[in-house]
């Protein structure tokens, strides 16, 4: 167990199944263990909140966003700056819970730390955007003014893939914003995405009430999208539960910022350079064993190159060893659970009965899915269809660019894409013809910019941004006053 031992951080006899909620507490939803993937061994205790935690945690935020907000900005950037100063010191801790808690290399927990710290960054500068405008008034002399304040209280509802970088990429703007948060982390990963962050802000100074983490299952998201103090929920998951979230927090008018599921193309035109191309596929589809909304499901590769890419594809594919993340040299770890591995050992089965080919990969071991790339795959089948969520590169050849966009475009999802070619400007022109949120030119499907607005349209999101200035309309809203004189 990553944390034991005296003087360990965070103290495991403070929050082992507990909420936290105005300090740790006994939650009435009970405990539940958290176990790692790669072993199927427990690795803690957390609590998990009922919907009563939730109505209670509502309301003492609603009571300690008002003095939070009137910290003004400077006070509120010192306490994320020093959350950030918290990160660094405990990263090893930090890594340590991701890699065994959600399965990912050590890697990966670099990369969610770096993230982390870049978003608390990118908030700190945004507590001191300007937040408002003077207005026009219609009365001569008069005045106008317009302004952006805090929300209130905010919903978060965070995934298991990137438990620490989803939390803090909706909670750093929030708080920095003025806003007091719960944050309902996903079962599978409640440490890194929810136990280590609230102690990370208690050591940074936050005040008591602010920030709430409640651990539970639908219930538990259910009564956060519910909750009548909550004025916005932020919910990073798959399309199917941000619907259900997007109907409960419809009901009380709330605004609701969904980031959902994509499938996503990677479109390799034949003046590409091969290898560069083949190197951001096989990053784009098998880093985290798949499981990224914006990983790449679609490999659309111009007829020309396609068996050239393939023969890289899978090349790369085979030189990625499966195991263990802790040990050295692996390269992916488990599938997050059994349910997952189950479903993407279906969707390439099926696949394959109806006629796609394993060139390699395509069976697993317990939760171990192996690099998978797919051929003579059409459009019937499910691994064309659905959102794979696993390590597994489906290989579509076109012949001309009005091809190549129909296909990439035949999808209710719209998150991201990658265009390859040697030529920026024909690269360019295609890219903006695809119906996705983002796009990105000779490079991966699957990144990330806290200064960025992140998010899709159609399936893959309600058209809202997270990240740099798109996060103030997320998290704040306009007041507008005037006077008959100036003020």
């Amino acid at each position: 167990m990553p944390l034991d031992g005296e003087g360990a951080w965070p103290d495991a006899t403070e929050w082992t199944g507990k909420i936290y909620s105005e300090g740790w507490r006994t939650a009435e939803g009970g405990t539940s263990p958290v176990m790692e993937p790669a072993t199927g061994e427990p690795l803690a205790q957390v609590g998990m909140a009922s919907p009563a935690d939730v109505e209670r945690a509502g309301a003492r935020a609603a009571r300690a966003a008002p003095p939070w907000a009137a910290a003004g900005a400077s006070g509120r950037a010192d306490v994320l700056m020093r959350a950030g100063l918290a990160l660094r010191e405990h990263s090893g801790v930090v890594r340590e819970w991701i890699v065994r808690e959600s399965g990912g290399v050590p890697a990966k927990g670099d990369y969610e730390i770096t993230a982390a710290l870049d978003q608390l960054q990118n908030a700190i500068g945004l507590a001191s955007q300007p937040l408002g405008e003077v207005l026009a008034a219609r009365a001569p002399g008069g005045t106008s003014l317009a302004w952006r304040v805090p929300l209130g209280v905010v919903g978060v509802i965070t995934p298991w893939n990137a438990p620490l970088l989803f939390a803090m990429r909706a909670l750093a703007p929030a708080l920095a914003l003025g806003n007091a948060v719960l944050l309902k982390p996903d079962p599978l990963t409640p440490v890194s995405g929810g136990v280590l962050v609230a102690e990370l802000f208690r050591e940074a100074g936050l005040p008591e009430g602010v920030l709430h983490v409640l651990p539970g299952g639908a219930a538990t998201g259910h009564a956060v999208a519910a909750d009548r103090h909550v004025a916005m929920v932020s919910f990073t998951g798959s399309t199917a539960v941000g619907r259900e979230v997007g109907r409960i927090a419809g009901e009380g008018l709330k605004r609701v910022a969904l980031e959902l599921g994509g499938k996503n193309s990677i479109v390799v035109l034949e003046d590409a350079d091969v290898e560069a191309a083949a190197a951001a596929g096989a990053m784009s589809s098998f880093g985290y064993q798949g499981q990224a909304c914006v990983a790449a499901g679609r490999h659309v590769v111009h007829a020309d190159v396609v068996e050239a890419y393939t023969e890289a594809l899978v090349r790369r594919a085979q030189a990625l060893p499966v195991g263990d993340p802790r040990l050295e040299g692996i390269a992916l770890g488990p599938v997050i659970s059994e349910r997952q591995v189950a479903r993407i050992e279906r969707i390439v089965d099926e696949s394959v009965a109806a006629g796609a080919r394993a060139l390699t990969g395509g069976s697993r071991e317990g939760l171990f899915y192996p690099p998978t790339v797919l051929d003579r795959v059409d459009r019937s089948m499910p691994v064309f269809r659905e959102e794979v969520f696993g390590p597994v590169a489906p290989l579509i050849p076109f012949r001309g660019e009005d091809e190549a966009v129909e296909i990439a475009n035949d999808t209710e999802y719209g998150l991201t894409a990658a265009v390859h070619s040697r030529s920026a400007p024909r690269a360019t022109a295609l890219a903006q013809r695809l119906r996705t949120g983002m796009v990105h030119i000779n490079d991966v499907s699957a990144k990330d910019a806290a200064n960025a607005p992140f998010g899709g349209v159609g399936l893959s999101g309600n058209a809202s941004r997270i990240g740099g200035t798109a996060s103030l309309e997320q998290f704040t809203q306009w007041r507008w006053m005037t006077a008959p004189g100036s003020l």
